[in-house]
């Protein structure tokens, strides 16, 4: 019972303090504690009372000197308690919570003082492993509970070892030092954490251990995580954080790549075995694609007949022969659904021994095609076409600029840019706009000197196969839709509002054009594509490269071999919603890679004016294109210099940040 003069145990601060009472109401009590300090304090708090009551020293002073020589009895005795021994006596048979006279009258075998109950309850707080105080009374720990939190223990024994020698660790790679194993055993652990900090932030599960390591090491810099994957060779200095950051497939599954290495190259007798495919090896087949594809997955030809008609061939690979719908790289290009191509490199959908050898119409090989073969009059009209399953070997490979080099001397490519005009004129009169912009490429060989080369992609070789290829998709849309076949089909409704027309126009009609352009569309059923002035369209010359034009090229395989339709309509409804999915992510992931070299490589002109082209005026933001690098930046108008799209105007770049993705401009 609490009274005037009683000492009393409790806790301020995180630490133990002992107070002289002075006076006692209903649910608080008036003292005085061992620094001198006069407080009121809920009963609530209070862990223990002496049953000793004392007279009221003389003085302030001699209070203080009473409840500080009391304090330092009652931690000396403390430090002096096995609580060990006093649980193996208990566990066993305490069932219920015990009171704190009863445990320290069995710990000193007697009637235990003030001081002694106080000291065991100090030590019961000190180590928790056996006893626990709680609600007044002390409960024991069972066996099984001792030994949980002895491994919990153990565990943040080697934890705290641990975050020590990651804190060296860091330093010393910080330092430009590689730490030896024998100094830093879980390096790769801690460098997989950091990796994992980095990536996620407070998502990571060691995020916080992480941030302990990097500020008691001193590193509390933004990119400090990321400096030192780099000093550690873990990661590169232009790193892909997003797609690390992304789910997105880099290694193809072992089943994948089991069935994969399995495949062999299609014999002619094997080929020649199917009745339905139409033996063209003797036709002048003829690839035409950039300098350094090894993707083969399209090739033309053109053969001359009698007044002035012609039969254009467009072949593409057939990717179906070698992947079944239900195999596991059927589900690996499914899962990615587009190769994706980086300046650094490419994620490609199918394995590359398929990508780049088996699917891959290789000059002098022998392989099976889905072939379109049209008949034109003199003035580009279409005559007929058929759609057969083929035999094919590609007779020459021509890069864009060798074909371009030809195209007015060689007979066959003379033919075919002929064509290539009337088709284009063809969709122009019927409401298709051209919006081609130069090709960005990066140049990163030199990372200390990153280069952006604009390639135009109006030249005409590049033209021939961009409009051959359109032909080729448009017409096995119109075969779905003359079937009444379910497929995937690309659609678009007509720009919200139309600037352009014609085959010519200015690089500002064009950007400016794109800002009204109306979202495509990918759906089960076709509908018209204005901005390709076709009134159906699905792709399925990209095999290789797009898991649409794979399923594509499987349905329209089983129809023209006269097996009917593979896929359902729900399962093209689920193809397209995959598809969609899929190809967001793939395109998020080029985009911001993108952004960052291009980043990369205006970081050094920071400060710098540049050229850009006006694109586009509104009341709040003027829209341009930085014209070396074709890049879009907005800035808010500028009073005292009005400008009009058209206009070439010097911006100055005030910040550029790459890897925190800024970039900065103004007037």
């Amino acid at each position: 019972m609490i009274s005037s003069g009683s000492i009393i145990e409790f806790i301020d601060g995180g630490k133990f303090l002992c107070g002289f009472v002075t006076d006692v109401a209903e649910k608080k009590i008036h003292l005085v504690s061992q620094n001198g300090r006069e407080m009121h304090l809920a009963t609530s708090r209070i862990l223990s009372v002496s049953k000793t009551i004392q007279t009221k020293p003389e003085s302030r002073e001699a209070t203080n000197q009473l409840l500080q020589q009391c304090w330092q009895n009652r931690a000396e005795l403390a430090q002096t308690i096995d609580l060990a021994e006093l649980w193996e006596i208990v566990h066993e048979d305490a069932s219920e919570d015990l009171p704190l006279e009863l445990l320290a009258d069995l710990l000193y075998g007697s009637d235990a003082s003030d001081d002694q109950r106080a000291a065991f309850l100090r030590a019961v707080f000190n180590d928790p492993l056996y006893f626990k105080f709680k609600n007044g009374l002390i409960a024991t720990h069972t066996q099984e509970q001792v030994e949980q939190l002895q491994l919990q223990r153990q565990r943040e024994a080697e934890k705290a070892q641990l975050l020590e020698q990651a804190v060296q660790g860091f330093k010393s790679l910080n330092q430009g030092k590689q730490p030896g194993k024998d100094q830093w055993p879980e390096q790769d652990q801690c460098l997989a954490w950091l990796q994992e900090s980095v990536l996620l932030g407070s998502e990571a599960a060691e995020d916080k251990f992480i941030r302990q390591c990097l500020k008691k090491a001193g590193l509390t810099s933004p990119h400090a995580g990321f400096e030192l994957l780099v000093k550690a060779g873990t990661w590169d200095r232009d790193e892909n954080l997003s797609l690390l950051r992304s789910d997105q497939p880099l290694e193809f599954g072992e089943e994948a790549q089991t069935e994969a290495d399995s495949l062999q190259e299609a014999t002619l007798d094997e080929l020649l075995a199917d009745p339905k495919r139409k033996d063209l090896r003797e036709l002048n087949i003829l690839t035409i694609d950039g300098a350094f594809t090894r993707d083969f997955d399209d090739a033309v030809h053109v053969t001359h007949k009698e007044g002035g008609l012609i039969e254009v061939g467009i072949h593409i690979t057939d990717v179906s022969y070698y992947i079944p719908p239900k195999s596991a790289l059927f589900g690996e290009a499914r899962e990615r659904a587009t190769s994706i191509y980086f300046p650094e490199g490419q994620i490609p959908m199918l394995p590359k021994n398929l990508s780049l050898d088996l699917c891959s119409l290789i000059q002098g090989k022998i392989r099976p095609a889905i072939s379109f073969l049209i008949n034109f009059d003199a003035q580009g009209t279409l005559l007929r076409s058929s759609i057969v399953p083929s035999i094919i070997e590609v007779k020459r490979q021509l890069s864009y600029r060798d074909a371009d080099g030809l195209i007015d001397k060689d007979p066959d490519l003379k033919a075919l840019n002929t064509l290539r005009q009337q088709l284009r004129q063809q969709r122009v009169d019927r409401g298709a706009l051209l919006l081609s912009l130069p090709d960005v490429n990066v140049d990163i060989r030199d990372r200390q000197n990153i280069q952006v080369h604009l390639s135009p992609v109006d030249t005409p070789s590049r033209n021939l196969i961009s409009e051959l290829m359109i032909l080729a998709n448009g017409l096995a849309a119109a075969y779905f839709a003359n079937q009444e076949a379910p497929g995937l089909f690309r659609s678009q409704p007509p720009p919200r509002r139309r600037i352009i027309s014609g085959v010519q126009n200015s690089l500002t009609d064009i950007a400016y054009q794109r800002r009204f352009l109306s979202r495509g569309e990918l759906t089960s059923h076709p509908k018209p594509h204005s901005g390709l002035g076709l009134n159906s369209y699905t792709t399925i010359t990209s095999p290789i490269r797009r898991f649409l034009d794979l399923v594509m090229q499987h349905q329209l395989s089983n129809m023209i071999h006269g097996r009917g339709i593979l896929f359902s309509g729900d399962e093209c409804k689920t193809f397209a919603g995959v598809i969609q999915q899929k190809l967001g992510r793939a395109n998020g992931l080029r985009q911001q890679r993108h952004r960052y070299w291009i980043l990369r490589y205006l970081a050094p002109k920071e400060g710098q004016r540049l050229g850009a082209l006006v694109v586009g005026v509104g009341p709040k933001r003027v829209n341009l294109l930085l014209c070396d690098c074709l890049f879009d930046v907005d800035l808010p108008p500028n009073p005292a210099f009005p400008v009009d799209p058209g206009d070439t105007v010097r911006i100055r770049l005030s910040r550029v940040r790459p890897q925190d993705n800024v970039l900065r401009v103004e007037w």
